[in-house]
């Protein structure tokens, strides 16, 4: 019996939302129809494609498999009706997860050799990286962006690319920072904005304060780059950030660095799901890096 493309779609469509209901609202079908069709291209293809726990769906390795296929068959058929059309208005999606803690600017920079490409849409959403990891696993992303390794023990098959590394500084205005003294020194006299617990900067930062056996005076623990960059501009603190961050503020003088450098790097990583069928524009990202 040949392969219905009909249900082959509706599992796609599913398997991208990786939500039975949104779907079947989005395709104006009942959840009933869908999971008809669904459970139709599982018998034929003789393996189940969805782990179904509670309301979450979670792609099988036949699932995967499956879309892996799936993603290619459709992306051959939009390239087909555009060519035929000549319309070369197709756009493809490149779904993007960026750790919330790092640098705009570097995302920025990163993400700049396709920005301006007609042929693709960016959709970039920041969050956690546990949760950006596992939006990965289920496909919801094709690529996240951090600034840590995956834990060794993940089930998910995960490839990690190194990107690039930046020394990480301590900031200020020029009233607050006088970038010739000690850091051990600035440490101690002045207080400092912070990334939180969880973060790599911030148990790096924290192990070098043991170092040098200074408890300094934490005003503020930010998630966010963009956050702490503002607090340093309103003169609250010393911002531990990298320099990219407040490139502008250093460039004009608003905000100054110590010339002691905390000796801290924090390194980039793009994080992608080891796929038969990878997004192309993953790959022409990747090189471009």
């Amino acid at each position: 019996m040949p392969l219905n493309y009909h249900h082959l779609r509706y599992f796609w469509a599913v398997a991208h939302d990786g939500n039975l209901t949104r779907t079947a609202e989005r395709l104006n079908l009942s959840q009933s129809a869908l999971s008809t069709q669904i459970k139709q291209l599982e018998d034929r293809l003789g393996h189940a494609l969805f782990d179904r726990r509670g309301r979450q769906l979670h792609l099988t390795e036949a699932g995967r498999i499956a879309l892996d296929h799936a993603d290619a068959i459709f992306a051959t058929g939009q390239e087909l009706v555009a060519t035929l059309q000549d319309s070369g208005r197709s756009r493809q999606a490149l779904r993007v997860g960026a750790q919330a803690t790092l640098s705009r600017n570097f995302q920025i920079g990163f993400l700049r050799p396709i920005l301006s490409r007609p042929d693709v849409e960016v959709i970039l959403r920041s969050g956690h990286p546990s949760e950006l990891l596992e939006g990965l696993a289920t496909l919801n992303f094709d690529l996240v962006l951090l600034n840590r390794e995956p834990p060794d023990d993940s089930l998910a098959p995960f490839e990690t690319h190194r990107l690039a590394e930046q020394p990480v500084s301590l900031v200020g205005t020029p009233a607050r920072l006088n970038p010739d003294l000690p850091l051990a020194r600035l440490l101690r006299d002045q207080p400092v904005i912070l990334p939180t617990r969880d973060s790599t900067l911030r148990m790096a930062f924290d192990a070098l304060a043991s170092r040098l056996g200074i408890s300094p005076q934490v005003v503020a623990e930010v998630d966010d780059m963009a956050m702490m960059r503002l607090l340093a501009r309103e003169d609250i603190g010393l911002a531990l950030v990298p320099p990219i961050v407040v490139k502008d503020e250093l460039a004009s003088g608003r905000l100054v660095e110590a010339r002691d450098h905390p000796a801290i790097v924090e390194t980039f990583y793009a994080i992608t799901l080891r796929r038969r069928f990878p997004n192309p524009v993953v790959q022409d990202l990747l090189a471009e890096g």
